[in-house]
C-alpha cells in the first residue's frame, strides 16, 4: 500500500454500556499488513474477569451501522439486538456483552480499515481470519475460548477457518452459510450464478474496499484511516469475483482449487442452521456441512423466514446462547456437550399455506427432532414422467415413449418449461430430505439457428394446495419461492460413483475440466440432476408439480443465471 500505516487504536470505556475499542490491529504473519478489529467487551472484564470471545470476520464494514447498511431490515430486527454498534448479519455487541461475552468484529483484509489484497473467500483471507481468532484467544481480557457466530458470509467463512483448527476456537454456529464455494454459490450444476454475485459485489463489497474515496459522505462508514487510494491502486488491490467466476469454469482450475478444504478437518462442536427457503444460496451448504464435518458433537437445525431476521428471534438467540455457553463457559443447561443426550437434528415442518415473509404466521409451523440426517426411515420413492405430463409412481410401459419439448433459452421474463403433476394425494404425505431427477434429454437446432453445443437444465418442485393454489414460501430476501430447485449443465453430467460422498439420492460430481462430455444434437443423454433438500407436508388433496425448464423460472429472484456468455 502506498500510504503510510497509522495507529489510531482508541478505547472508550465511558460512552457505552460496554468497553469499546476501535481499530485494534492484528499484525499478520501469513501475509503483509494487518487486520483491524473493533472490540466490544463487558465493563467488568479484565485480568481478574476474563470472558469468552465471539469473532466475526467479513467484508461489510465493522464501522457501518446496521441501520445504514439496510434500514428496512434493521427496523424489523428484534429490538433487544439494537445498539450503537449493531451491524448487518453479526451478533449485536449490546446484547452479547450483557451476557458475558466479548465481541471482536474484524474488517476482512482489503476492506474497511484493513489494508491488503481484497480477495473474498480466498485461502489467503481465511489465513488472516485464522490469525484473528488466535489473537482474540490470547488477549488479556479473553478467557482463551473463541466462538464463531454470524449469518451468510459470516457463516460461510466459518467452515474454512474451522478446518484450519486455530488455537482457542471452541465452537461455531454457521447460520445460513454456504460451505462449498463452487456448488453452493458460484456455479449451480456448473451454470454460472452471476446475478447475485454481481449484486453482492457491487453493493456490499467493492463499496467498502480499503482506500475507497467518499465512504463517509455516503454514510457508508468512516473514510480509510490512511486516506484514499486512486482507482488504479484500488483495481490492483482486488480480485473481482464478478470477473473471476465468469472466467473460471471448473474446480480443478487454481481459482477454485485454492478455495477447497476438507470438511473432515472441522473438529470443534458445531451447530449448523439451515433455512428451508434458502434454495439458491445457503441451504445445501449447511446440510452438507453437517454431514461431512468431523466434529464429534454436531447439530443441524432448520428454520424458516428471511435470511436476516430469524438469527435475532428471541427463541433462536436462546438456542445460540445455550450452545455457546456450553462450550465457551462450561455452562451446559440442556446437554449440548453430552454426546447422545440431545437429538442432533431439529426440523421445522412446513404444513399448510401460511403465506410468505410473515414471521408471525410462520410460527404455526411445528418442530420435530430426529436422530440423523437424512432421516433413516425415509422411503425413497420413484416418480415417473408420462406423456400426459403426469407425475406417477406407476412405471409406464417401456415401449411407450414420447418426446416433449420446450424452447431454449428461457429467461425469467420469458420462461420456457414443461410441468408434470401428481394426482391429488390420497393421504397427508411428508416429503423431507434429498431429491434427484433422472432425465433423458436431447436438443435440436432451430432451422435458422447455429448448432447448439450444450443443454442447461433448470428444475423446480412446486407445492399445490388442495384448493389448487401454489403454496409459496419465504425466500432469502423475503420473496416468494417454491419448494426447491436444482440445476445441471449437461456437458457436466458425469458423476463419480466411487467418491465417498456419492449417494443414490445425491449424486457426486467433481466438476473438473476433464469431466466435460460432448452434447450433440439428436443424441439422447441420461442425466441425474441434484435438487436441493426440502421439506413439505402435503395435505390430502394437495399435489406436487415437477418443472423442467431451459432457464430461471419463478422463485429465482436475484439469484439468476443469465450471463450472456456463460449461457
Amino acid at each position: 500500500m502506498p500510504n503510510q500505516i497509522k495507529d489510531l487504536h482508541t478505547v472508550d470505556d465511558s460512552s457505552y454500556p460496554y468497553i469499546f475499542e476501535q481499530n485494534a490491529a492484528v499484525v499478520l504473519k501469513s501475509s503483509e499488513g494487518l487486520v483491524r478489529c473493533n472490540v466490544y467487551r463487558p465493563k467488568d472484564s479484565g485480568e481478574q474477569s476474563r470472558v469468552p470471545v465471539l469473532v466475526t470476520y467479513g467484508p461489510y464494514g465493522k464501522d457501518i451501522h446496521y441501520k445504514d447498511f439496510h434500514a428496512k431490515s434493521y427496523s424489523e430486527v428484534n429490538p433487544e439486538h439494537h445498539s450503537d454498534h449493531s451491524a448487518w448479519e453479526t451478533p449485536d455487541p449490546g446484547f452479547w456483552t450483557k451476557h458475558g461475552y466479548a465481541v471482536v468484529r474484524a474488517d476482512e483484509r482489503g476492506l474497511g480499515q484493513s489494508p491488503g489484497l481484497l480477495d473474498t473467500m480466498s485461502r489467503g483471507t481465511s489465513e488472516a481470519f485464522f490469525e484473528v481468532i488466535e489473537w482474540a484467544a490470547e488477549q488479556p481480557w479473553s478467557s482463551g475460548k473463541v466462538g464463531l457466530l454470524g449469518i451468510s458470509y459470516y457463516a460461510g467463512s466459518q467452515w474454512r477457518v474451522a478446518a484450519r483448527q486455530p488455537k482457542g476456537l471452541s465452537a461455531i454456529i454457521p447460520w445460513e452459510g454456504m460451505s462449498d464455494y463452487y456448488r453452493d454459490r458460484c456455479r449451480h450444476g456448473g451454470i454460472l450464478s452471476n446475478a447475485f454475485i454481481k449484486f453482492w459485489w457491487n453493493r456490499q463489497v467493492i463499496t467498502n474496499q480499503y482506500g475507497r474515496p467518499g465512504r463517509s459522505a455516503r454514510n457508508w462508514g468512516p473514510d480509510t484511516i490512511e486516506g484514499d487510494l486512486s482507482e488504479d491502486e484500488l483495481e490492483k488491490n482486488r480480485q473481482d469475483q464478478t470477473k473471476d467466476n465468469a472466467v473460471h469454469r471448473f474446480r480443478d482450475e487454481p481459482y477454485y482449487a485454492s478455495k477447497e478444504y476438507d470438511m473432515g478437518d472441522i473438529e470443534v462442536p458445531l451447530l449448523t442452521v439451515a433455512n428451508w427457503g434458502g434454495i439458491l444460496l445457503h441451504l445445501r451448504g449447511n446440510v452438507e456441512g453437517y454431514c461431512h464435518a468431523g466434529s464429534d458433537l454436531k447439530y443441524l437445525r432448520f428454520v424458516t423466514g428471511r435470511h436476516d431476521l430469524p438469527f435475532y428471534y428471541k427463541e433462536e438467540v436462546e438456542v445460540q446462547r445455550s450452545f455457546l455457553d456450553a462450550f465457551l463457559k462450561g455452562e451446559d443447561r440442556v446437554g449440548w456437550s453430552v454426546k447422545g443426550k440431545l437429538p442432533p437434528v431439529d426440523l421445522v415442518l412446513r404444513r399448510g399455506d401460511v403465506g410468505f415473509d410473515d414471521p408471525e404466521n410462520e410460527k404455526q409451523y411445528t418442530r420435530r427432532t430426529e436422530q440423523e440426517w437424512p432421516i433413516a426411515r425415509t422411503r425413497y420413492t420413484k416418480f415417473f414422467l408420462t406423456q400426459n405430463r403426469e407425475l406417477t409412481t406407476e412405471e409406464p410401459p417401456q415401449d411407450v415413449r414420447k418426446k416433449l419439448s420446450y424452447k431454449a433459452l428461457g429467461t425469467l421474463e420469458d420462461p420456457q418449461y414443461l410441468q408434470f403433476s401428481t394426482a391429488p394425494f390420497e393421504a397427508e404425505t411428508e416429503i423431507t430430505g434429498h431429491v434427484v431427477a433422472h432425465l433423458n434429454v436431447s436438443m435440436s437446432p432451430e432451422p435458422s439457428g447455429p448448432t447448439p453445443t450444450d443443454i442447461d437444465l433448470f428444475v423446480t418442485l412446486r407445492h399445490i394446495s388442495p384448493q389448487g393454489k401454489e403454496v409459496h414460501y419465504t425466500g432469502t430476501a423475503g420473496d416468494p419461492v417454491p419448494l426447491t430447485k436444482g440445476w445441471l449443465r449437461v456437458s457436466l453430467r458425469k458423476t463419480n460413483p466411487d467418491h465417498p460422498r456419492h449417494r443414490p439420492w445425491l449424486p457426486h460430481r467433481d466438476y473438473c475440466s476433464t469431466d466435460v462430455l460432448p452434447v450433440i444434437p439428436g443424441e439422447v443423454y441420461s442425466a441425474d440432476v441434484e435438487i436441493w433438500p426440502t421439506n413439505v407436508i402435503v395435505e390430502k388433496g394437495g399435489r406436487i408439480v415437477f418443472e423442467v425448464a431451459s432457464g430461471d423460472t419463478q422463485g429465482s429472484g436475484v439469484f439468476q443465471h443469465n450471463d450472456p456468455a456463460d449461457r
